[in-house]
């Protein structure tokens, strides 16, 4: 009932909807008129008839007949009386069972049900409004991007030009405000001169026309927009303070630097001052068959192994933990430290000799950009495409046909390469791919895109080794612009963020706080009076105003967020 006056105000401030409101009451008035009237008519017919009866029944007689109930405890006994229950009868049928419902839902409850919409989807925000973020277009990316700044307590906004849409979003958990993205006065009400950050990931064309709309309002707010074509950047830039990500490029350059044997073994995954957050998968080195405290990493090199994704899940490292060969380590460590890790354990081996190239399935932007990073590091390839205009004239690395056929995998060199990478937009196909990869060769490496959040557990079920989430690149790169101290990984399902010392905490060691047992997170580094302690000594003592940086998983952040 608290909605009930704003939904009122909606009502009735409609010039379109007070009309329509008097001609239902002009309407209910004109039946209410023949009720009246049939009464009369049925009075005289019934002292024609030589009876008689009370005003009250002649009303009662009147709508039983016209709602097509027809008791039957009152008729008449003439053809005149007859022929007047006819009409009676007829007139209620149109009136009361077709024109009555109908005029009420056109110009009562339709109307209702948009003023209720629209009172809980407001058109413009609170005047002191400020250090909110406003996003233009709900997609993958965006989605993802609310959900880290509701973790981050960030305020947001989504522009949403549909009513209905509106609604829905509302209706999912979205903070909404109807409005044209390219419209200066939905600005205007947004409040953008006071926002933090606008955030437009449609198409080229759309966010440049917002991009100009704000900045015809203030050059001082960031924008953030995506650019789906090369020729797009330099109009993107144009308007000043904005920052432009060609999203599917930075994905397949990630996808194409995962690949074995592409370059150094240790692949640089994330870094934030002098701590980098590293991959290296357990058959590039010697490590395989061993278990965690008999390798004494930390005292050798002073690497931290901070996770282990073994055939799709992440685990929490512990002593006793044994790396298989088909491991993949995240380790965390200086540069130094991590090249002191190469040259005790790295094996160096080749691992994509001549004649057996990367397999890349999808031939699109992402798929190209794979094939980019691949040629600056002199490793072949070969690009399984299906549509011909994306193959035509592009030579032997090109190959058309679909990837699910056998024999076009074959011509691929499926049965040879070491590494398969899947760059599809479509979920489900990357998820068929995978699992016949899979089944084709089970010991090569599959590295697979997913384009929503919810694919990512089907892929690994499927048989990718890695999979790398378009939507939290995307958010993690944007995050990044509001706070330039956040640390991205792309590699969906972990996350690493730093937090203020929890007082319960203060005076204790790493051992003894037990976080990595009790919550999943793993404590890769300590900022100590403006100093980075990349790998802290477990015994040393936690001090009140330092700051923790921990890896983990989503879940794994909100157990240490709930228990510290």
């Amino acid at each position: 009932m608290k909605f009930l006056p704003s939904q009122l105000l909606f009502f009735f401030q409609n010039k379109t909807t007070r009309k329509n409101m008097v001609l239902l009451a002009k309407f209910i008035a004109f039946i209410f008129s023949i009720i009246v009237l049939y009464s009369i008519c049925f009075h005289l017919l019934m002292l024609y008839e030589g009876r008689e009866f009370s005003w009250v029944t002649g009303v009662y007689w009147t709508l039983t007949v016209m709602s097509t109930l027809g008791f039957g405890d009152i008729t008449f006994s003439t053809d005149l009386g007859l022929l007047f229950t006819i009409m009676v009868l007829g007139s209620g049928v149109i009136l009361l069972l077709i024109m009555l419902p109908f005029t009420f839902i056109q110009f009562f409850y339709s109307p209702w049900l948009e003023a209720q919409s629209k009172s809980r989807t407001p058109r413009e925000l609170p005047e002191d409004t400020s250090g909110h973020i406003i996003i233009t277009c709900l997609d993958p990316i965006t989605e993802k991007l609310v959900a880290k700044l509701k973790r981050r307590e960030f305020e947001y906004v989504l522009v949403v030009g549909e009513l209905h849409q509106a609604a829905e979003l509302y209706d999912a958990g979205y903070k909404v405000v109807v409005g044209d993205p390219e419209d200066p006065e939905t600005y205007y009400r947004l409040r953008v001169e006071n926002a933090a950050l606008v955030v437009a990931t449609s198409d080229d064309m759309i966010n440049t026309s917002v991009a100009f709309t704000v900045r015809e309002i203030t050059r001082t707010v960031p924008i953030v927009t995506s650019a789906n074509h090369e020729n797009s950047l330099d109009i993107l830039q144009f308007p000043g303070n904005t920052h432009v990500f060609q999203f599917a490029k930075m994905l397949g350059h990630a996808m194409g630097n995962r690949t074995l044997g592409l370059g150094r073994p240790v692949n640089f995954v994330s870094s934030f001052d002098r701590l980098h957050i590293a991959e290296i998968s357990a058959v590039q080195t010697s490590l395989g068959g061993k278990n965690l405290v008999d390798i004494g990493m930390r005292e050798k090199t002073g690497v931290t192994v901070v996770g282990l994704w073994e055939k799709g899940k992440f685990q929490v490292p512990r002593p006793e933990t044994v790396i298989s060969s088909t491991t993949l380590l995240l380790l965390a460590g200086t540069a130094k430290q991590l090249d002191r890790f190469e040259e005790l354990y790295a094996n160096g081996k080749e691992m994509h000799a001549a004649g057996a190239p990367v397999l890349i399935l999808g031939g699109g932007r992402v798929g190209l950009a794979v094939a980019e990073t691949l040629e600056e590091h002199q490793i072949s390839y070969r690009i399984v495409e299906k549509r011909p205009n994306l193959t035509a004239g592009k030579g032997e690395m090109f190959i058309e046909g679909d990837a699910a056929d056998i024999k076009v995998l074959e011509q691929a060199g499926v049965m040879e390469t070491k590494t398969v990478i899947i760059t599809t937009h479509n979920d489900a196909m990357n998820i068929y791919l995978a699992f016949y990869c899979r089944q084709l060769r089970p010991e090569i490496q599959i590295i697979s895109r997913a384009t929503n959040e919810r694919s990512v557990a089907k892929l690994h079920m499927a048989g990718a080794d890695l999979v790398l989430s378009y939507a939290s690149m995307g958010a993690n790169s944007i995050i990044n612009i509001l706070k330039n101290d956040e640390i991205s990984m792309f590699t969906e399902g972990l996350n690493i963020f730093r937090r203020p010392m929890p007082r319960s905490l203060v005076g204790k060691n790493l051992v003894q706080s037990h976080i990595r047992q009790s919550t999943g997170c793993s404590v890769i580094a300590i900022k100590s009076a403006g100093k980075l302690i990349v790998g802290p000594d477990p015994l040393i003592s936690l001090k009140e105003r330092e700051e923790l940086i921990l890896i983990g998983t989503t879940e794994a952040e909100l157990a240490f967020l709930d228990r510290f």
